[in-house]
């Protein structure tokens, strides 16, 4: 490809880049580019919303560019301020380094990790001194800091902004000079850090990074961007039953920027797409499209087309499941009843007894297809009754020994 073709390929549906003229003129050079792309373990697991710039990652790989993912170890401590109305919690060293843990063979299902540079930025931030590390701030002032929309509008609500906070955006930046940036790629959200990055990698001598952004993929409510604490996500390493289950769930307005974001399509294409809905076509037919190309870029076809079959007759069908885990309940039946929310957590649907709790009152939970109305109730269980909750989860319970 020319440089020109290889501009126009990596850039589609990109919102920002920062710039094109610089980018074009670092891809004339002919010589492999380091392309930065960083994420803080705050949680263990990757999602699609994730995957909307590791996928642009793996092109930069396919044409012979060098990828460099930070896991921000350091960084992930802090808690990037990025779309936050409020401080987040510090994590704890051990709680980045078991979320860091995941992070390498999620990867492995988008890139070919084998030709990443895998970096953590503890690396070069364990040997900084104070003296260096005050260098750094001194090379940024408060009211550019302060311009950051998540910032200004903290100040104008008068919601207290931590030192850390404003520290943060600088700490990502100096990971551009660690590593010699070419190019950084991320979310919309991360356009200030990114640019900080290049002011800060001018004043340590280095030339500027350029910078591309696309836009933060919706939740599967269709309202909030896609996050695992708003419960609205779909994991790369979810099941392909679940992955499926959780994208026909989508509401109808988010497709597009589904198949925009996620599987590529083209302006015209989904212009055709509209086309074929507004004159008479299901909905639901691009829904299961949608559904099966996803789950096979994560498995594949034979994968797709099962979890598409098993949908259809859960959920069409309202069939059980064809393979639900099994719950022993040795040793926690009471007279052959459990307490529910016991039960939903001994089944692994919640963490604590207060999420199973919530989950009985918003009406999730049944047994053998009867609502239970009561958080707080005991329910009789017997030999092969089916637990579900939610429209997706479902096992089969066995009384064990009372």
């Amino acid at each position: 490809m020319t440089p020109e073709e290889q501009l126009d390929l990596l850039g589609l549906s990109a919102v920002d880049i920062h710039s094109r003229e610089e980018l074009l003129e670092k891809l004339k050079e002919g010589r492999p580019l380091r392309i930065k792309y960083g994420a803080d373990p705050s949680a263990p697991d990757l999602h699609l919303g994730h995957s909307v710039p590791i996928w642009r990652l793996r092109r930069f790989q396919e044409l012979g560019h060098t990828v460099v993912f930070i896991i921000g170890d350091f960084t992930g401590m802090i808690g990037d301020p990025s779309g936050k109305s409020k401080t987040r919690p510090m994590l704890t060293r051990e709680q980045v380094e078991a979320n860091a843990e995941t992070y390498a063979a999620q990867l492995g299902k988008i890139l070919d990790v084998d030709k990443c540079e895998v970096r953590y930025n503890s690396e070069w931030f364990s040997k900084m001194s104070t003296a260096e590390f005050l260098a750094l701030a001194s090379h940024y002032t408060v009211a550019r800091m302060l311009e950051r929309d998540d910032f200004s509008l903290r100040m104008r609500d008068e919601v207290p902004i931590s030192m850390l906070e404003l520290m943060y955006p600088l700490v990502q930046a100096y990971d551009s000079v660690a590593i010699d940036s070419d190019l950084e790629i991320g979310g919309t959200d991360q356009l200030f850090n990114f640019l900080v990055a290049r002011d800060i990698m001018r004043a340590y001598g280095k030339t500027p990074q350029c910078v591309m952004t696309w836009p933060l993929l919706v939740g599967t409510d269709g309202t909030d961007k896609m996050s695992k604490s708003l419960g609205n996500y779909v994991g790369i390493t979810d099941e392909p039953n679940d992955m499926f289950g959780k994208l026909m769930s989508i509401p109808d307005a988010a497709m597009p920027q589904y198949y925009r974001l996620l599987l590529n399509r083209t302006e015209a294409e989904l212009a055709a797409m509209q086309r074929a809905i507004d004159e008479g076509r299901n909905p639901r037919d691009f829904k299961v499209e949608l559904g099966r190309a996803i789950v096979e870029k994560y498995y594949d076809a034979a994968a797709g087309r099962a979890a598409a079959e098993e949908f259809d007759r859960v959920f069409s069908e309202r069939q059980l499941p064809s393979d639900m885990p099994t719950v022993d309940l040795s040793g926690e039946l009471e007279n052959g009843k459990i307490w529910v929310a016991r039960l939903v957590v001994a089944a692994g649907f919640a963490q604590t007894n207060g999420e199973a709790r919530r989950l009985v009152q918003q009406g999730g939970v049944k047994i053998n297809d009867e609502v239970i109305g009561d958080d707080r109730a005991q329910v009789a269980v017997a030999e092969g009754d089916v637990l579900q909750v939610g429209k997706r989860r479902f096992a089969t319970l066995s009384a064990g020994e009372a």
